[in-house]
């Protein structure tokens, strides 16, 4: 039977409903390119938008219908006390959040400055400090609230996104991959760049999503995805120790676009202490 849209028992689970879900895009720190994902869905945009009420979407339309929202995608990272402040009444008024994108899911690029002093940063940048009112670090949506679902990527994948809002009409579990870029590689038939050219690949740590783009192209993946399910960062950092890549620069390869994604930020801590 096709569910028509979703609704949510008072147990929070989803159930058969005959009206259309209200969705609800939010913005954070970030840099947009996450939600202009769903507006690259093309000729999927105009079916999603007959199964889904878009109440609240600013990148799109000025249009604003009140909450509470039945869904809410949730972009960027919480770097201000307002933000902080906002997530939490973003949670209050959505039935089910997800969060889409590494700002979101992983604090994003801008938590390097989880790594070092924010208020040098400030002094350095801007002519008048005293105006800036930021937290000392960048994290994730999940830090602060309860996240129902995330969707990694920077940016998102628009397939990963079309299949969870899918999911939630149909009223299933989304189906993303959990498994490695590795993966990917081998069903596009790549030649493993760091088997075969000695190219350092964060690969076997990353989780699938982009269709192995960079190993396609003799280049080494950046774990634009963050970490797989169960990544042995041990082992591909003494991988990388056997082809010649200084400490330094490891350190640097797992504080990329997923800076502050547990795995990738303890790895990078692990390696960091070696030096002391």
């Amino acid at each position: 039977m096709h569910i028509d849209s979703i609704a949510f028992d008072d147990k929070g689970d989803l159930t058969m409903s005959r009206v259309r879900p209200k969705v609800a895009v939010w913005k954070f720190a970030s840099c947009d390119g996450c939600q202009l994902s769903l507006l690259d869905c093309e000729d999927e945009l105009l079916a999603v938008a007959d199964a889904i009420e878009i109440a609240n979407f600013p990148e799109a339309s000025r249009a604003v219908v009140a909450g509470p929202y039945d869904i809410s995608l949730v972009e960027g990272s919480v770097t201000t006390p307002h933000d902080a402040e906002r997530i939490r009444e973003v949670r209050k008024a959505s039935k089910f959040l997800i969060t889409i994108g590494a700002c979101a899911t992983a604090g994003g690029i801008q938590a390097l400055r989880n790594f070092a002093n924010v208020e040098e940063f400030i002094s350095i940048v801007y002519a008048t400090p005293e105006y800036i009112h930021t937290l000392a670090e960048s994290t994730p949506i999940g830090f602060h609230v309860p996240v129902d679902f995330e969707l990694r990527g920077c940016p998102i994948s628009k397939e990963q996104l079309l299949e969870v809002i899918n999911a939630l009409l149909n009223g299933r579990r989304p189906n993303t991959p959990p498994h490695s870029v590795c993966l990917e590689c081998k069903l596009r038939g790549n030649v493993c760049v760091m088997v075969a050219h000695g190219t350092p690949c964060l690969g076997p740590v990353t989780q699938a999503g982009c269709g192995a783009i960079c190993p396609a192209y003799n280049r080494g993946c950046y774990g634009c995805f963050g970490p797989a399910e169960t990544p042995n960062t041990e082992s591909l950092s003494d991988w990388w120790s056997r082809l010649g890549v200084e400490r330094a620069d490891l350190i640097r390869a797992y504080r990329g676009f997923n800076a502050y994604a547990e795995r990738f930020r303890q790895e990078g801590a692990d390696l960091e202490s070696q030096d002391h």
